[in-house]
């Protein structure tokens, strides 16, 4: 191979590398909040297990039907025995006389009463998945919840890491401008220490930032259980929150969470099957009836019999049919029936304990939430108001500095009031974004939107 040609294969080699390596890039993904939220839900593995949970709850409902049909089996066997006998015509011991048998047999049995006990059972069964179907529906709210909180936390995290950079470039040409008037004779050596210290500390506050920002999508990822290598979300530009955003009433929301919230709904359900319960115990006091149907055969040879029948024959000969109905009355359980009534009595009263105590917590949460986003807005309100003030003492300050009436320390302290004032502005601002995400989602409403 020409020297020409081997340089122009590592360039061909070269150009395809870098084609893979920008499709790659091409291909990362960037998470939207509806992406992450629907991934979330989807993949989960609390709700996968709730999931399976419904599943299992669906067998039991088949299990619980099939309760109320008969219970069929069939048997066979055979028999070799060695011992001794009495022949029936003479009347003698036989000693050593092999005896070979087969049989086999058909058994049905009914539960035709046993207390409406199988009837609860299978209302119950249902009442389960039910149940259980309101639980997995309150896990993915809550989850969906957390995700738009991690999704707004890194919002909110990369606005702040934009803040800090804005401040380290303004502090590298404030570094700059000294530079120059040191040089010009105009300002002392001293001042450009004190401008390079204030230039690290503003590293020093991007290199927080940045971790704050990682660890913010570390937390999302995570949620999400992807890989966090290459992980990016898209940025969704929050507006400043007004006051058409805050309820002015929180009784509406309340009304609507104690009818359609899922945790109620599962209180309630709790309370059904406690009763379905009572009523289940109370079946150990009823007496019990039980069909059966019974089909079987039997043959049996020795070499000593005095008759002997072929096989089939012998078979149908001793076929035979039996029906049975039993009726089971209780009289004395030992306790066992009066303690189970008792005990599901007082599951009943928890459960009823359990509705209310579920109230009172959903509406302590909604009214905090409620009062949180309305102090969250005054908040906004109020750090908006302070960094106005911070930007006009700045301007201020830097116009007398220039002047060389202020000195750079109290520069320093005018700025760092700026800066303060900024991420006070950034953090009330998602504060009160968040807030309101959460009287979304106690009011119903879609919060990944």
């Amino acid at each position: 191979m020409t020297k020409n040609n081997m340089i122009k294969n590592n360039i061909i080699v070269l150009a395809l590398i870098a084609l893979v390596s920008f499709s790659a890039k091409a291909q990362e993904k960037v998470w939207t909040l509806q992406e992450a939220v629907n991934y979330a839900l989807e993949n989960n593995i609390t709700v996968l297990q709730g999931q399976n949970v419904l599943l299992s709850n669906e067998q039991d409902i088949i299990a619980s039907k099939g309760s109320f049909l008969p219970s069929v089996s069939g048997s066979t066997g055979g028999r070799i025995s060695i011992g001794s006998g009495f022949d029936p015509v003479t009347n003698q011991r036989i000693t050593n006389q092999i005896t070979n048998s087969f049989s086999y047999g058909f058994n049905a049995n009914q539960t035709v009463f046993n207390g409406f006990r199988l009837t609860n059972l299978y209302k119950q069964s249902q009442l389960n998945l039910e149940t259980n179907k309101l639980e997995l529906q309150r896990i993915r709210d809550d989850i969906s919840l957390n995700v738009v909180n991690a999704y707004l936390n890194i919002l909110f995290n990369k606005e702040n890491l934009e803040t800090a950079k804005a401040q380290y470039e303004f502090s590298q040409k404030q570094l700059d401008q000294v530079q120059e008037l040191v040089d010009a004779g105009v300002q002392a050596q001293a001042n450009i220490y004190d401008a390079q210290a204030t230039l690290s500390r503003d590293m020093q506050g991007v290199t927080v930032a940045e971790n704050s920002y990682e660890l913010s999508l570390l937390t999302l990822s995570q949620l999400l259980q992807v890989d966090f290598n290459g992980f990016k979300v898209a940025v969704i530009e929050i507006d400043s929150p007004s006051a058409a955003l805050l309820y002015n009433n929180v009784t509406p929301i309340m009304n609507y969470a104690l009818e359609n919230r899922s945790e109620i709904k599962v209180a309630e359900k709790n309370i059904e099957s406690s009763l379905l319960s009572t009523e289940i115990a109370k079946s150990g006091y009823y007496p019990s009836v039980t069909a059966g149907y019974g089909f079987n055969s039997v043959w049996s040879e020795s070499k000593d019999d005095f008759i002997k029948q072929a096989f089939f024959r012998e078979l149908d000969v001793n076929k035979g049919h039996n029906f049975s109905l039993s009726v089971n009355i209780p009289i004395f359980s030992q306790y066992q029936n009066k303690t189970a009534v008792a005990k599901s009595r007082i599951q009943e009263e928890n459960a009823l304990l359990g509705l209310e105590q579920t109230k009172l917590a959903l509406e302590a949460n909604i009214q905090r939430a409620f009062t949180d986003a309305k102090a969250a807005f005054r908040s906004f309100e109020a750090a908006k108001s302070s960094l106005e003030s911070q930007e006009l003492a700045f301007s201020n300050a830097e116009e007398r500095y220039n002047i060389g009436v202020m000195n750079a320390f109290d520069l320093e302290q005018s700025r760092l009031q700026l800066i303060n004032a900024q991420s006070a502005l950034i953090n009330a601002k998602y504060d009160f974004v968040f807030k309101t995400k959460v009287l979304d989602f106690y009011l119903g409403k879609p919060i990944a939107q």
